[in-house]
């Protein structure tokens, strides 16, 4: 792989800064929206536009690209044809939200994150976003999957995108019903913060980012011992709230450039959360709103805000636990139930309980206390047992004879 030139990198992070600035004058605020991810169901989709489905004519009107994208269409399976062509429109009016310089790909990829295709959103010819469409395969988990289009913009769209993106594109996203599945906000300190990083892990120590009365876990990458290329990261992905400290200079022109610009980036996701489309509107509101010291980290660049919190709702945080015990379960009943079957017939519950007796949670439920843990198994033991045996699925059976 040839790497680019340092040059070339230099000249890239400028222009980023430049952007980021002009940005900021524009919305008159300095939190920036630098990753997005949206869902929409083709139910709440558009209708594809007549072109689209059935080819531009006169054909002398079109460019050649227009031909080739309803081409790619026609060959698509007539179940898979209309879900492209929405996907398509789509994407279209993404980039046209986005700004002039962006364009959407006339080819047909291969599809991320278990979507089996995708357009791709680029700018200069490189790709900075795409929408995905129907789902990569036929588990039931992917069928529900194969009725929506997931829109996905990198930091490279949001960073370049013309003046006023965010409202034009909370307007699609409200139009078509869509769900944000995870945003990004930045916060940039193009002079360094006060006290850098080491500062941050003060206030993490003294329990500054503390959230509710609780202490999110926190996670310390690069080279702290010479202070370059440092990332401190406090919350976690999994919660849907994680918040990334870090040298952005030493990111785009290396450690050794001396650059002092610092970033504090939010990154919200839906796991736990709903997130709400004026995110877009009003970054800087729910960008304070994470914590005290987020609000003042924010006063620190000269910004005001009125500090919006995005809890975590509790129907979902039950839903998500129930659904790690239900695969848990499921795992038990498909690949361990023979074993225990036979445990059942030749040794007593007593010799099975010592057997089975541990400490340790499962690996896809560590995340959960045992409270969460057991409330799940109350709500959602019948999905995976059967009336046998008193629920435990098997016949009951009365232990061998010595």
């Amino acid at each position: 792989m040839t790497r680019p030139a340092a040059n070339a990198l230099v000249l890239d992070g400028q222009e980023i800064k430049l952007r980021l600035m002009a940005e900021r004058q524009a919305t008159r605020t300095p939190v920036h929206v630098d990753w997005l991810r949206f869902t929409v169901f083709l139910r709440n989709a558009e209708t594809p536009s007549a072109a689209l489905l059935f080819g531009p004519e006169p054909f002398n009107v079109w460019e050649a690209a227009a031909h080739r994208v309803h081409k790619l269409l026609a060959e698509l399976p007539d179940a898979d044809h209309w879900a492209g062509a929405q996907a398509m429109e789509l994407a279209q009016r993404v980039a046209a939200a986005l700004g002039e310089s962006f364009a959407v790909s006339p080819e047909l990829r291969k599809g991320h994150d278990f979507y089996r295709y995708r357009w791709s959103i680029e700018r200069n010819g490189q790709e900075c976003g795409w929408v995905g469409f129907l789902a990569s395969s036929d588990s039931p988990r992917q069928r529900a999957q194969a009725s929506t289009m997931h829109v996905n913009l990198y930091g490279a769209a949001c960073t370049f995108a013309d003046a006023g993106w965010m409202d034009r594109m909370a307007a699609i996203i409200e139009e078509q019903a869509g769900t944000i599945t995870r945003a990004d906000l930045a916060l940039d300190f193009f002079d360094g913060m006060p006290g850098g990083l080491d500062q941050v892990l003060e206030d993490y120590k003294a329990g500054l980012l503390d959230v509710g009365g609780k202490r999110p876990k926190c996670n310390m990458v690069g080279d702290w011992a010479n202070g370059a290329a440092r990332s401190f990261y406090v919350g976690s992905k999994e919660a849907g709230k994680q918040t990334n400290v870090y040298e952005k200079g030493h990111q785009l022109f290396g450690a050794d450039s001396g650059s002092t610009w610092q970033r504090i980036e939010l990154r919200y996701g839906n796991k736990l959360r709903v997130l709400p489309v004026d995110l877009l509107r009003r970054p800087a509101d729910f960008f304070a709103g994470a914590s005290d010291w987020h609000a003042r980290m924010l006063a620190l660049a000269d910004a005001h805000a009125i500090p919006e919190a995005l809890p975590q709702d509790g129907r979902l945080a039950a839903e998500t636990v129930e659904a790690g015990v239900y695969r848990v379960g499921r795992w038990f009943a498909r690949t361990a139930s023979a074993t225990l079957s036979v445990m059942f017939e030749t040794l007593t519950l007593e010799q099975i309980a010592d057997m089975a007796f541990t400490t340790k949670l499962p690996g896809a439920l560590k995340k959960y206390s045992r409270a969460e843990i057991a409330a799940a198994v109350r709500r959602g033991a019948h999905r995976f047992t059967q009336p046998a045996a008193g629920g435990l699925g098997m016949q009951q059976a009365q232990p061998l004879a010595a």
